[in-house]
């Protein structure tokens, strides 16, 4: 099958009509019909049959579809690059976070440096640590932001900010202007949990679980966003990054810092071996600033 069998059978799967086919491809009606029956010719049976004026799929072309999709999903990158090498002289930005770096801290200094560099496109991706890392060992992304040391030998890991991890309650739970809460103080607790071991502070959990009584876990979930959620829907308390508790303080929940203090740091991560463009210098250097002004406040 030729590239263009694929555009004309993913075209008749999603309308079913060939006149409309053809207005999608900007194609004569023939012309689309001629390329569909060379198709179906090399393949060696029917990919569609009229049913009441509509192209009715076959199973063998509903088979079909799974693979076309997987061919325009791969097609996607190509255009993309096309698209800015016709566009722009930068190349384009690949920037990865975890979660709450991607939700709380990368859109607003990705907003900062797109008035410094208008021209410089960026994708921005939310993964864990070890996929950020991954992907820039296969050179698909430039920079990602983490709240953990990978600790990997090819990874350049700098430490651009330090928070606090926070405890998270619903609203009214703390007292009013309340700056700190000592961990004895959630003993007995309902809590939410991390499912799996959180690189966060791995003697967070030892710490609780040696409280007398230990507080109640009910449910465990995958991601400190995961948890602001659950305590919203009132399943109890949780320990977040900074992030995350900033993002849910604005939403109304009550959030301070653990005593003592529980410090946690955001990495930067760049491939050793690469080359640091002036649009990843300028980024680090913005998210850099607008990381403490984030936990400042």
């Amino acid at each position: 099958m030729r590239l263009r069998h694929i555009e004309v059978i993913q075209a008749l799967l999603q309308t079913g009509h060939l006149g409309t086919a053809a207005e999608w491809l900007q194609l004569p009606v023939a012309e689309v019909e001629s390329i569909l029956r060379d198709a179906e010719s090399q393949l060696g049976f029917m990919l569609f049959s009229s049913v009441r004026g509509r192209l009715q799929a076959t199973r063998e072309a509903r088979e079909l579809q799974v693979e076309i999709a997987h061919v325009y999903a791969a097609l996607e990158p190509v255009q993309r690059l096309a698209s800015s090498l016709k566009h722009y002289q930068a190349p384009p930005l690949r920037i990865m976070g975890t979660p709450p770096l991607a939700q709380q801290l990368l859109p607003q200094s990705i907003a900062a440096l797109r008035r410094r560099l208008p021209d410089v496109p960026c994708s921005l991706l939310s993964h864990p640590t070890r996929d950020i890392v991954r992907s820039l060992l296969l050179r698909e992304s430039d920079l990602g932001l983490s709240l953990h040391d990978p600790d990997h030998a090819d990874i350049d890991c700098q430490v651009i900010a330090q928070g606090k991890l926070q405890l998270l309650a619903p609203h009214g739970w703390l007292q009013p202007k309340q700056k700190y809460i000592s961990l004895q103080d959630l003993a007995g607790q309902s809590m939410v949990g991390l499912e799996g071991h959180d690189p966060l502070n791995p003697a967070l959990d030892t710490k609780l679980h040696a409280l007398r009584p230990a507080p109640v876990i009910h449910t465990r979930v995958q991601t400190h966003q995961m948890m602001r959620s659950m305590v919203e829907a009132g399943e109890g308390l949780a320990i977040v990054d900074p992030f995350t508790a900033l993002g849910a303080r604005s939403a109304g929940l009550d959030a301070c810092p653990l005593a003592p203090a529980v410090l946690i740091s955001v990495y930067a991560l760049t491939l050793k071996s690469a080359e640091s463009s002036p649009a990843v210098q300028a980024l680090l250097e913005i998210v850099t600033e607008q990381a403490a002004a984030m936990l400042a406040s």
